[in-house]
């Protein structure tokens, strides 16, 4: 099998500083994919941004080398200039980058973007580029692909917008494709086609790909091999069966052990730091994670006492509608359905699920809920009291009682405040502070709760890690002392390791404060492990289905709940 790219030795340093990546070295064959996992600050896709000679201002190879055989001659990119490396980049070796909306350029149509990259490393004309561009984007299954052509990025959604940068990558027919987290915070549906479609087109085309990830559970699925990466460092590598069934390195372990299982229930998540601290005691991992396995018999007398009580929150046939169009007259004529027709009861200390594909409806339910949207029709009952009726009196109150986590702390953090400040400001709008001494107190005893150090006050949120800066949301959500908190997506675009940490935390600030969560996901494995119950939402923003957690990840009801089931990605070996 020929091999197609070699690393050998690689170190990148920035300035005179430490290496952030060292010493790393794999093979990638032709035709084979190569999974790279680690948390975030790992050094995986600063490797693969040196593979591509696009390393950040100030990143330099330090030491090692980087081999590209193209069958016909061996190339040595790590000594490269930037003008000799483009006639690999793109066409011989392309790249998916990690975040879709940012990488792609949103004053230029989507076609565009593809056309561009031809019209650089083909000799053809435009005509013939945009009819490559819609052949690319049939197959890598955009529907409607000649009205894709002429849209904008924004006006696409999450999934199609990987898409088109999955034609972008492989519109010169590259040898080598390198997959930067192309799935990180889709929905598990979207998830699974771009993994069926990106193992599709490597097979058609006879292609090599490096699959970058932080989730062990996805890279298992499409890999030959797996490395996995630690603070710039190689820890472990092999074939995807020897990393799951003997792992070496308890980083590996524990990367293996933090994504919720399906099959049995923790009263804790086990976290990375848990398994690096077992690698300096005596006690097995097995041990360890007998010891954290819930009791049956806990979970039904905490079912019995918490539905024994009146609910806290009732939703009577809400309904929150959008115009679609109007008439010459601006009267509405079409509308989308959002929010239709759905009605539960959340309970005094449970956390209530709503899962579903994006735009089913699930955050616009949340937000109605906080009247951040307003209702069409229906009611939101709060303690009894109709939250779609209120006053703007009552409605400051309400919000006191009942608050927020966003599903994007960056965004939802000003970046012009310090975070302690940015904490702080809940306090004073609802007049909870004496005077300046204790906002710092209060700030920092709340910096602590969540895991943050006192010392981090004046800092800014760009100062932060993303784990960090949901625990500064998290930290603002509870300055207010709410009883009642609607999560909304709150840990899907975090490493898996970080994720399990967030979701512990939230879980231990509920059995200390007596919270109450709906906790809104697309991703079933962690609604099943946090929720006490659950509603599944479709596409028309219906129920599709209402149950115990357990029951329904059991015994599916519905065709749409069975799919989100079976797109869950699964460990198995033949």
């Amino acid at each position: 099998m020929q091999q197609v790219l070699h690393i050998q030795d690689l170190s990148i340093a920035f300035g005179n500083q430490k290496p952030v990546v060292q010493n790393v070295s794999f093979s990638l064959q032709m035709g084979q994919t190569l999974g790279v996992v680690g948390e975030s600050g790992s050094g995986k896709s600063l490797t693969s941004l040196a593979i591509m000679g696009l390393l950040p201002k100030g990143g330099n190879i330090v030491s090692g080398t980087i081999e590209y055989n193209s069958g016909a001659e061996t190339a040595k990119l790590s000594e490269m200039e930037s003008s000799e490396h483009r006639k690999y980049r793109g066409k011989e070796i392309a790249m998916i980058f990690q975040e879709p909306m940012t990488s792609l350029n949103p004053v230029f149509t989507c076609g565009n973007q593809v056309t561009e990259m031809l019209l650089q490393h083909e000799s053809i004309s435009k005509a013939e580029a945009k009819e490559r561009t819609i052949e690319l984007f049939k197959e890598v299954e955009i529907p409607r692909p000649e009205s894709i052509f002429d849209q904008y990025p924004h006006q696409i959604s999450g999934g199609q917008k990987q898409r088109v940068m999955i034609a972008i990558a492989l519109s010169c027919n590259p040898k080598v494709l390198i997959a930067d987290e192309p799935t990180t915070a889709l929905d598990v549906t979207v998830q699974k086609t771009i993994l069926q479609l990106l193992k599709k087109i490597q097979a058609e085309r006879g292609m090599s790909m490096i699959f970058i990830s932080h989730d062990l559970g996805v890279v298992a699925s499409i890999a030959n091999e797996i490395m996995v990466m630690k603070d710039g460092k190689v820890v472990e590598k092999g074939a995807p069966k020897t990393i799951f069934q003997e792992a070496q390195h308890p980083y590996t372990k524990g990367l293996i052990a933090c994504r919720p299982p399906l099959d049995k229930r923790y009263t804790k998540l086990p976290t990375v730091s848990d398994f690096l601290k077992l690698a300096e005691s005596n006690k097995s991992e097995a041990q360890y994670l007998k010891e954290i396995l819930e009791k049956e018999d806990a979970r039904k007398e905490q079912h019995e006492r918490i539905y024994g009580q009146v609910p806290l929150l009732e939703i009577k046939n809400l309904k929150t509608y959008y115009t679609a169009k109007k008439n010459w007259f601006g009267k509405p004529t079409a509308f989308i359905k959002a929010v239709n027709d759905v009605s539960f009861e959340v309970y005094p200390g449970e956390t209530f699920g709503l899962i579903g594909e994006s735009g089913c409806g699930k955050t616009t339910l949340g937000k109605t809920i906080l009247r951040l949207e307003e209702a069409t029709e229906g009611q939101v009952l709060y303690k009894g009291k109709d939250v779609l009726q209120m006053n703007a009196e009552e409605l400051k109150n309400f919000r006191k009682e009942v608050q927020i986590i966003f599903q994007d702390p960056y965004a939802s953090l000003n970046p012009r405040k310090a975070i302690g400040e940015a904490i702080a400001e809940p306090m004073l709008y609802h007049g909870l502070l004496k005077d300046k001494s204790q906002k710092r107190q209060k700030v920092e005893e709340l910096m602590e709760k969540v895991g943050l150090e006192k010392h981090h006050y004046d800092r800014y949120p760009h100062e932060f890690s993303g784990g960090q800066r949901q625990r500064i949301s998290i930290a603002r959500t509870l300055a207010v002392e709410p009883k009642f908190i609607v999560c909304d997506e709150s840990v899907s675009a975090l490493d898996v390791s970080v994720q399990a940490q967030v979701l512990n935390l939230l879980n231990d600030l509920k059995a200390t404060m007596g919270l109450t969560y709906i906790f809104i996901s697309h991703d079933l494995s962690v609604i099943k492990y946090m929720c006490d119950r659950m509603v599944v939402m479709n596409k028309s923003g219906q129920i599709d289905q209402l149950g115990e957690s357990d029951e329904v990840y059991q015994n599916p009801a519905t065709e749409y709940t069975a799919k989100l089931i079976d797109a869950i990605p699964k460990i198995e070996f033949g």
